[in-house]
Parts: structure tokens; C-alpha cells; sequence
């Protein structure tokens, strides 16, 4: 198994003293990062691949936190993604207060603003996908991106996004059919950016399941990265 290089720690943000996985950019890096992203969980808990997406984005020159949205369930679960353990992730799921998982989200995009010099984004990856688009309504966030969140045009709160966002999604994914995600194009203000991508299905940016889809999920990283990197130009442009 891969070694990240990131540290358990905790976060204190008034709202919560909130367990995180943290990872910084390179040491090699120098002056600030070039953003500080909040990374949002798959059901699976803050495991080995999220840890090793918080790293790969730390490479890019990002100040990268991860924050244990199950901590007031589970603290500290790390699930594979079969048997007991997707029924375990699913009943974690299940018990998951959204609006205290978006607090915790939005204070600890708080903390991470008083670090100064870089602007904060959020990125989320299928329920941390729809979290991510929740938390993007609100105001403290710089740019959001979320892949594969379900359900999101049901929720009736795409047309608030209130900062640039990127949302990716799996042309055959059954939980967001073409028509579910024609209607959150039409829902989301002017300007946001929805991909599809064909042979690809949920999870496919996940290098650890089987419905990983190598050109899909290096596309949707390339665009992702470009994004990012254009918003915190932007944000350092004043």
C-alpha cells in the first residue's frame, strides 16, 4: 500500500474541534500555496484513497485538508468498498446530519481563510461531490469542483452557487442519467461547467474500484487543475 505523506490532526474552527488528514505542498515549494483545498469524502470515510487524492493535489502546489465528515458518527472510519464495509458506509451515510456536515465544511473554509494569501476551494468526490455544490451557495468559498454527487438537481439549490464550480460526472452513471444532468445545466448560474463522460460510470476517477476509467478520470483532472489554478489567479489578481 502506497504511503501518503499527509498527518492526522485536529482542527479547532469554533464550530468544531474537527479530526483532518492535512498535507502541505512539497517543501520544496516556496511562499504560499496556490490554494487551500477542503477535500470531501466519498461514504468510504477519509481511507487510503483520499488520502492519496489530498497528496496527488499537495504535488500540484495545494495546502490540501481533508475533514472527517463522519467524526460525530464514527470517528476515524477508513472503509474498503465491498461487503460489510459498503453496508457499513451506507449506514453511515444514512445517519449523516447534511446541515452539521456543511457547518463543519464552512468553518473550517473559515479557519483556512485566516491563513491569508491563498484563496479556498472545496472538492468533492460523490456524497463530498454534493456536499461540495451545497457548500458553494454559501458565501467564504472561491471556486468548487465535484465529481459524480447524486441527486444534486433533486435538491433545488443549484441556481445559488455562488462562486465559479466544475462538477464532473460519468456518462453512464445511473444515478445521474442525461437527463438529470441536462436539468442541473439548467439549473446552475451562467458560466458553471458540467462535463459527462462517455464509457465512464460512478467512481470513475477512483483508482482503487474497479469502475476507475483511467482517460476519463485524467481529463477531469487536467480540466479540474486548470480551473483551480484560474481561480486562485484570479483571486491574487484582485
Amino acid at each position: 500500500m502506497k504511503q501518503t505523506r499527509g498527518k492526522d490532526t485536529r482542527i479547532a474552527t469554533g464550530n468544531a474541534d474537527l479530526p483532518c488528514y492535512e498535507v502541505f505542498p512539497p517543501q520544496t515549494a516556496t511562499g504560499a500555496p496556490v490554494g487551500r483545498i477542503i477535500l470531501l469524502q466519498e461514504i468510504f470515510g477519509t481511507n487510503q484513497h483520499i488520502r492519496e487524492l489530498a497528496d496527488q493535489w499537495a504535488d500540484e502546489g495545494f495546502h490540501v485538508i481533508v475533514p472527517d465528515l463522519f467524526w460525530r458518527i464514527e470517528p476515524g472510519v477508513q472503509l474498503g468498498y465491498d461487503g460489510d464495509d459498503l453496508e457499513t458506509a451506507r449506514a453511515m451515510y444514512a445517519r449523516l446530519d447534511w446541515d452539521q456536515a456543511a457547518e463543519d465544511v464552512m468553518a473550517l473554509a473559515g479557519h483556512a481563510r485566516t491563513a491569508g494569501g491563498a484563496p479556498v476551494f472545496l472538492l468533492g468526490f460523490c456524497f463530498g461531490g454534493k456536499l461540495a455544490t451545497i457548500c458553494a451557495t454559501r458565501s467564504g468559498i472561491d471556486a468548487a469542483v465535484g465529481y459524480y454527487g447524486v441527486g444534486i438537481e433533486k435538491l433545488g439549490i443549484a441556481g445559488n452557487v455562488a462562486c465559479p464550480i466544475m462538477l464532473h460526472f460519468g456518462a453512464d452513471d445511473k444515478g445521474t442519467p442525461p437527463e438529470a444532468i441536462a436539468e442541473l445545466r439548467r439549473q446552475l448560474p451562467d458560466g458553471a461547467k458540467v462535463f459527462s463522460y462517455d464509457g465512464a460510470g460512478h467512481g470513475f476517477n477512483n483508482w482503487r474500484k474497479s469502475a476507475y476509467d483511467a482517460p476519463s478520470a485524467q481529463r477531469a483532472f487536467a480540466r479540474s487543475l486548470t480551473f483551480l489554478r484560474t481561480a486562485a489567479s484570479a483571486y491574487q489578481a484582485g
